[in-house]
């Protein structure tokens, strides 16, 4: 016994000083990025004009956080590109329906900010929900994987007896046919810029989100 209250008073310390480590790290790694404030006042202006004053520009930040990490270079192995990581494509399309943001042009810090907040707008018209939270969680559900997808999930969960206002725990708990890893993905997204991300760039002075 003498032997293993001496292993203890090596083992126990080492094992407390291990956790505190990974807490430190995780905790650093939910930081705001030193790079994000230079973007800061660009993005409030960009939400406000196209949000209104009320603008959630925790939210955004908070996206911008999850897409990029605030990095205008960033660049996906799918080739999704720049601080709001759009692809090709949607880049391409947005300023047919949002010609307010010009001619695409994704690694351009100001263009993309620009995009997103439009974006999410485009996107926030087109989606009923019971409460402005539910309507954000569809709304970067539709922004990571497409509007199609988000109206699917919102039929079958109707269809099995859910309501398809509301997204926690309702469209969010069915599946219209992705793949597992997209779907993983997918859902995951919504949650970690709503209940991890917000709330940091709101304790951080970047405004208000949209969810309590």
């Amino acid at each position: 016994m003498k032997f293993l209250r001496n292993w203890e008073l090596l083992v126990l310390p080492a094992m407390f000083v291990l956790g505190f480590l990974l807490w430190a790290t995780i905790v650093c790694a939910a930081d705001v990025p030193a790079r994000a404030y230079k973007y800061r006042s660009t993005l409030i202006r960009c939400a406000r004009v196209e949000w209104g004053l009320e603008a959630p520009v925790a939210t955004f930040a908070a996206q911008l956080h999850q897409e990029s990490l605030w990095r205008a270079d960033a660049k996906s192995p799918v080739g999704a590109g720049g601080l709001a990581q759009f692809m090709p494509s949607t880049a391409t399309w947005l300023p047919e329906v949002a010609p307010q943001v010009g001619k695409a042009n994704p690694f351009n810090p100001g263009w993309a900010l620009r995009a997103l907040t439009a974006y999410d707008l485009w996107l926030w018209k087109r989606i009923k929900s019971a409460t402005k939270c539910d309507h954000m969680a569809m709304t970067l559900s539709a922004y990571n994987g497409g509007l199609g997808w988000l109206y699917k999930d919102k039929k079958l969960a109707k269809a099995l007896g859910l309501d398809p206002t509301r997204w926690w725990d309702q469209v969010e708990a069915v599946n219209a046919g992705r793949a597992k890893w997209a779907i993983r993905e997918n859902r995951g997204y919504p949650r970690r810029i709503l209940l991890v991300l917000e709330p940091l760039y709101e304790n951080a002075g970047w405004g208000k989100g949209v969810c309590p």
